[in-house]
């Protein structure tokens, strides 16, 4: 085992120091599976960017009751006095101005992108003054809140860089109602940044909804008293409702979308791997031309045939770890943090989000581009091994 391991050692070594000399077919496969992993590390940062954004809100104490049955606000419906009996359950936690609880409308309305000027639908948040309590990580960062019973907005700041004209002080018109923008927000990342808030009462009016509301957002007094909550809702006659975490209905909310680009990203990233693979093929098949002499010399000397694949493969992974590397820092200097947004197929209306370049997408890029060095420099490994070493000595 010590002669063999010395052999794989001697000869790889050989084979990392005639690398130089071959710079060109190298950077061929070096630049190969450098591209792929880009394109796979940029493509699912936008999936792990999105549900970040989507799932950064979650909080276990916050609940979401909506109407049985429905799977987004968007297809459902609540009235004032179910709302009020869910605000008067038992588990609920209170603050000065009462229980912890916001009934809520949510509307989806068009306006222009900042990037494109072409109109995407930006979800508007009707909600009550406890929904600043509900929601604990929202704080204003420019103006100040809206005053209930005006038509006024505060806009997240996600949304504020996405789309134009939502500048503090600007004055915006949709359907029937001018709205006057008096501040920004921010949710630590979530996604409430991506949407615009207004008193719930003022919403209702615009859009015709009556005294109806699409679901009501609590926060528990304890984070473990959900199903006795759940089992006070349910059982009661007066309700059809489901009641569900926050960061469960956001993770649900954001399952298509994610699937969607996971599955479109390693397709475009599988379709790149075959061309980097071919590539480093030749690549190997050039290096093992090369040191015909070399290896029929050492096979001669008495090395076996099986330090000489490991040589070819370990040089093979030195060039895919080079190309991954240098992929997975590029993908993260041009990515991370970029903003973008996109449509939420749930709810739809436009997500606000930035890419996330996360250790975990680095550490998948290096093991995508260890598979492709490893399957491009398995059949050169096998041909040098097979190398007849009379005739390769005849060339000397």
């Amino acid at each position: 085992m010590i002669r063999w391991l010395s052999q794989c050692v001697a000869v790889t070594a050989v084979n990392a120091r005639s690398i130089t000399q071959r710079l060109g077919s190298s950077a061929v496969a070096v630049i190969g599976i450098m591209g792929v992993v880009v394109v796979f590390v940029a493509v699912l940062s936008i999936a792990q960017g999105f549900r970040a954004a989507m799932t950064t809100a979650g909080d276990p104490s916050t609940v979401i009751i909506m109407r049985a049955g429905t799977d987004s606000e968007m297809s459902s419906i609540l009235s004032r006095e179910q709302t009020q009996i869910i605000k008067d359950a038992p588990g609920i936690a209170r603050g000065p101005d009462g229980p912890k609880a916001s009934a809520e409308l949510f509307v989806v309305v068009n306006h222009p992108k900042r990037s494109t000027g072409l109109e995407a639908n930006v979800p508007l948040r009707g909600v009550e003054p406890a929904a600043f309590d509900v929601r604990s990580k929202v704080r204003i960062v420019e103006g100040r809140r809206f005053e209930p019973g005006r038509n006024e907005i505060i806009v997240g700041r996600a949304a504020a860089g996405q789309f134009s004209g939502l500048e503090v002080g600007r004055s915006i018109r949709w359907g029937e109602n001018d709205w006057q923008v008096v501040g920004h927000f921010e949710a630590g990342g979530s996604v409430s940044e991506s949407e615009i808030w207004t008193d719930a009462r003022v919403l209702q009016s615009a859009y015709r909804r009556g005294d109806s509301y699409q679901s009501v957002y609590v926060t528990l007094a304890s984070p473990d008293g959900l199903q006795a909550f759940e089992d006070a809702l349910t059982t009661d006659p007066r309700l059809n409702v489901m009641v569900e975490r926050e960061t469960d209905f956001l993770a649900a909310q954001s399952t298509v979308i994610r699937t969607l680009i996971t599955t479109v990203g390693i397709a475009i990233a599988s379709l790149m791997a075959i061309g980097a693979i071919f590539g480093a093929v030749n690549t190997m098949y050039n290096a093992v031309a090369s040191r015909t002499r070399e290896i029929a010399t050492l096979r001669a000397l008495g090395f076996g045939a099986s330090p000489i694949v490991v040589s070819v493969l370990a040089e093979a992974t030195l060039l895919a770890l080079v190309g991954g590397a240098a992929g997975g820092l590029l993908a993260w200097i041009v990515f991370d943090g970029y903003q973008t947004s996109t449509i939420n197929w749930q709810s739809f209306s436009q997500v606000a989000f930035a890419f996330r370049v996360t250790p975990e997408l680095l550490l998948q890029g290096l093991v995508c581009a260890v598979v492709m060095g490893l399957l491009g420099g398995l059949l050169p490994a096998i041909r040098a091994a097979r190398l007849p070493i009379v005739t390769a000595l005849r060339d000397l």
